[in-house]
């Protein structure tokens, strides 16, 4: 079934047409304005526009133009008794689908339309295919070595055969929306949208339209009719990232849905029903906004119905040796196999990753696409990966006392030193002195014969022959 728009000055014609397309299945409306015509598709959604030529206000051509701005998706069919070579080829040009010569045989436009009505199936099929291949995610491909995430993934195996709100909880790049992903594509709802909101990326004086939609004149700049992103979630889920940006106000019509199943756009006074599953993500505590007055608590229990938390990377390491190889192998070049030095494979281990799984993937990348040939070394990787393994030298896990400030030079020099090979000059270039000001620097320290026994070469052999 279609829904059709007729636009046609003879009113009788375009009532007849309505009438026999409506007794083909189709959701028709006609109007001898096109004007009015506009209106509607600034107001509703139409797949298909039958359009008069000649119209005493406005031309069909215009209102093709007009109607490609407004709805660049829409089928458009040019109807007119004046036909001519020239203004077809400029319809065609302007997006027309095609070109009908009254009178027209009604086997003609059934077959137009049924044209219109498979080509849009194998559009919304086509997208759909392409969007599981962009988005081949499922919890059998997320890497979890660690018990850690083990766990998380079998509770999410759980929570997606259900259509309970999901509360996703942990620190940034912990993996929250890949998550979120794995649970619609096993869901019951994996054949409808799954539509990402970042609610803290959003300007709060756009965010409500973008959840909710508007109609056409709600505020300025609303030249037409949109709708939101939970209606065009209807059926699937909506995934709302950093829920604890979102603004007292918004808070409400959140709760609304989750307890009513409705929206209401901004400028209309009737609300819209809609079936959406929403599965929430922060890294806030949300139970502190809620004692702060900033977060609605009849909404965090809506939204908290199963919590899952997602570890950070520094507990669970086990982890990070599978993500390392599958990075790798994303970011290689084709045909090239690329490995880890010990050294640099080891700070790699031993690295916080304050910013969590996206960090160790940015840090992947940097590395292959900075190392030389097949083997990347330590200064491949990014510098806060090697500062970070200079400062635990230098400040160790602290132990409750204080540390003099010439034992925390020394440190420094000689984990300087140990980074460099015990190149002077380098040395005192990482450090940020002088050559000369590192020399007396060794000898106040009394290190300059362990520096020459590192420094020491093996004495060459006479040639006694």
């Amino acid at each position: 079934m279609l829904h059709v728009l007729i636009v046609d000055d003879e009113m009788k014609m375009a009532a007849a047409l309505a009438r026999m397309l409506e007794r083909e299945g189709h959701k028709v409306e006609a109007t001898a304005s096109p004007e009015t015509a506009l209106e509607s598709l600034a107001r509703e959604e139409f797949d298909v526009v039958l359009c008069d030529m000649r119209m005493p206000t406005m031309s069909g051509l215009d209102v093709l133009r007009r109607t490609k701005r407004l709805v660049p998706t829409v089928d458009f069919v040019i109807m007119t008794a004046y036909a001519d070579a020239r203004s077809a080829v400029e319809c065609m040009k302007e997006g027309a689908l095609d070109y009908l010569i009254k009178p027209f045989p009604i086997d003609e436009l059934r077959l137009l339309l049924q044209r219109v009505e498979e080509t849009r199936h194998l559009r919304e099929e086509n997208a759909r295919l392409r969007e599981l291949v962009d988005e081949r995610i499922s919890l059998e491909n997320i890497i979890a070595a660690s018990k850690q995430m083990q766990d998380v993934l079998a509770r999410a195996r759980k929570v997606a055969a259900a259509n309970s709100s999901v509360l996703l909880l942990g620190e940034s790049g912990t993996g929250k929306e890949v998550l979120a992903k794995a649970i619609h594509r096993m869901s019951s709802r994996a054949q409808k949208p799954l539509v990402v909101v970042n609610c803290g990326a959003i300007p709060e004086t756009l965010l409500e339209s973008e959840l909710f939609g508007h109609t056409r004149g709600a505020f300025t700049g609303a030249v037409e009719a949109r709708k939101g992103m939970f209606e065009a979630a209807d059926g699937g889920t909506i995934f709302l990232d950093e829920i604890g940006d979102l603004p007292l106000h918004l808070q409400v019509k959140l709760l609304r849905v989750l307890q009513e199943g409705e929206i209401q756009r901004i400028g209309e006074s009737a609300p819209r029903k809609v079936d959406v599953r929403v599965i929430a993500a922060t890294n806030r505590d949300l139970e502190s906004l809620v004692a702060e007055g900033k977060f609605r608590q009849d909404l965090y229990y809506r939204l908290n119905v199963i919590p899952i938390y997602l570890p950070p990377l520094r507990e669970r390491r086990e982890d990070i040796p599978p993500l390392i190889e599958y990075f790798m192998q994303k970011y290689a070049p084709s045909g090239m196999r690329k490995r880890f030095s010990p050294e640099a494979f080891s700070l790699l281990m031993r690295y916080d990753y304050p910013g969590n799984v996206r960090e160790l993937e940015n840090a992947v990348e940097h590395a292959v696409v900075l190392s030389e040939g097949e083997l990347i070394k330590v200064e491949d990787l990014p510098l806060q990966i090697q500062n970070a393994e200079w400062e635990r030298v230098i400040y160790p896990q602290p132990s409750g006392e204080a540390v003099p400030l010439e034992e925390l030079e020394k440190r420094a020099i000689l984990a300087a030193l140990e980074k460099t090979n015990y190149n002077m000059t380098r040395a005192a270039a990482h450090l940020g002195i002088t050559r000369r000001t590192l020399g007396y620097r060794i000898k106040k320290y009394g290190l300059d014969d362990y520096v020459a026994e590192k420094t020491r070469r093996p004495a060459r052999r006479k040639d006694t022959s």
